[in-house]
């Protein structure tokens, strides 16, 4: 008999996830977000990692086990109050269909808002991060999960449009298109189907409530939409020409149409091709574009920058704004947004003497410890360090705002 052996811990979720891939995964999450995580089963009870604690007369096992519920019902993590001052977010562990339990974040305190209604970024952007890390772990059923999140989406849809009826403030199908019709415009011209194919969802559903099951109605109605889509296309940029020819073969076909469901992938199918003819006769050069996007950077560094923030200012849909940024570039767009970051930390640090927690904000970092470690990574020296190294160049350089100026002037190019 062997004395002083430790048991080794069990797997949280046996046959998929052991108990040293949770302490992996734990960990990258830790490093990444700064946050705990601990796994529980169906019921919200621990199997690895966290405490239990009550929480106002509701217990955090009821927590977790909520948490999981509502992000298999939605398909993302929900963040849920713990009913005093903190919160906790949670991702559904499936193995096939079956609800195994979660990966939950233990409860969090928020940072307090700098404006009623704000979300605390961290918050955000930790949801997001630890449905990345669940779906490259297969601890999630991504297909199921995407499903339930477009579910959802068109259920918000239907409502709102379902409202809008109701009040009575749209009767005609071309009222209800001139609602939505800015929204569009905006998603054909920057290549963005599926904000475009939502927009037409939207009319969809109001075409259907007008014409209820009289097909011939509906199709009246259909018809009176793609004319109208039809001088947006143009009015965007498609060629006029090809436009006219995809409506004449697209008539031909609607005349055949006897259903709801086959009228709604004919406008569908419209819709897209009407996106093609615009993409291929676009107005903007790939380079105006991305110029424009370096400058939308520029003049938002400090503020959390999604890829499509950025791909919208610049008038592109985010698949095209990337294929650009690494044919034109060389780089992705996390490569260029950290560069342009610690290029604008470097000049702070070396111009000024703000507090390293002031540099980090500035120049969009989350936090100073996580601008330290980036900082470090490329540069081989803490932001301090790098500072002290520098500074003898900074008594022998021009003057501060002269600097500066060359530093942050307006459509500057970067390079990756």
């Amino acid at each position: 008999m062997r004395v002083g052996s430790r048991r080794a811990p069990s797997a949280p979720f046996p046959g998929l996830l052991s108990s040293a891939q949770f302490a992996a995964l734990a960990a990258e999450y830790r490093r990444a977000c700064g946050f705990e995580i601990c796994a529980c089963d169906s019921d919200g009870k621990l199997r690895r990692g966290g405490a239990e604690r009550p929480s106002e007369g509701r217990s955090v096992s009821d927590l977790r086990k909520h948490a999981v519920s509502e992000a298999l019902r939605w398909g993302e993590p929900s963040v849920l109050s713990d009913g005093i001052e903190g919160v906790l977010w949670a991702i559904p562990v499936c193995q096939n269909q079956k609800l195994l339990g979660g990966l939950v974040v233990t409860v969090t305190r928020l940072r307090r808002p700098s404006k009623a209604g704000a979300l605390d970024q961290r918050v955000v952007s930790a949801c997001r991060v630890l449905l990345e890390l669940g779906t490259r772990y297969n601890l999630v059923n991504a297909p199921l999960l995407s499903e339930r999140r477009e579910t959802a989406r068109r259920e918000q849809e239907k409502a709102e449009a379902l409202h809008l009826m109701k009040e009575g403030t749209f009767d005609t199908i071309r009222s209800i298109y001139l609602r939505e019709e800015p929204a569009l415009i905006a998603a054909i011209r920057r290549g963005e189907r599926s904000a475009a194919r939502h927009a037409i969802n939207r009319v969809l559903t109001a075409i259907y409530m007008l014409g209820q099951s009289r097909i011939e109605l509906l199709k009246s109605l259909a018809l009176e939409l793609v004319v109208t889509m039809t001088r947006t296309a143009v009015q965007a940029g498609g060629n006029p020409e090809n436009i006219l020819g995809l409506n004449y073969q697209s008539l031909s076909r609607l005349a055949d149409i006897s259903d709801q469901e086959d009228l709604a992938g004919w406008l569908c199918r419209m819709l897209e091709s009407l996106i093609d003819a615009i993409e291929s006769n676009s107005r903007l050069p790939g380079s105006s574009q991305l110029a424009r996007a370096v400058k939308y950077v520029e003049e938002h560094l400090a503020e959390a920058l999604p890829r499509e923030e950025v791909a919208r200012a610049a008038g592109l849909s985010p698949s095209h704004f990337s294929h650009l940024m690494k044919a034109r570039m060389g780089c992705t767009f996390t490569q260029l947004l950290t560069r342009m970051r610690l290029e604008r930390a470097r000049s702070l640090l070396v111009h000024t003497d703000a507090e390293l927690a002031h540099v980090a904000a500035a120049c969009g970092f989350t936090d100073q410890s996580y601008f330290t470690r980036v900082f470090r990574k490329t540069h081989r020296l803490t932001p301090s360090e790098f500072r002290r190294a520098k500074r003898p160049i900074r008594n022998a350089s021009a003057p501060k705002s002269q600097t500066s100026a060359r530093l942050y002037k307006p459509g500057a190019a970067v390079r990756c």
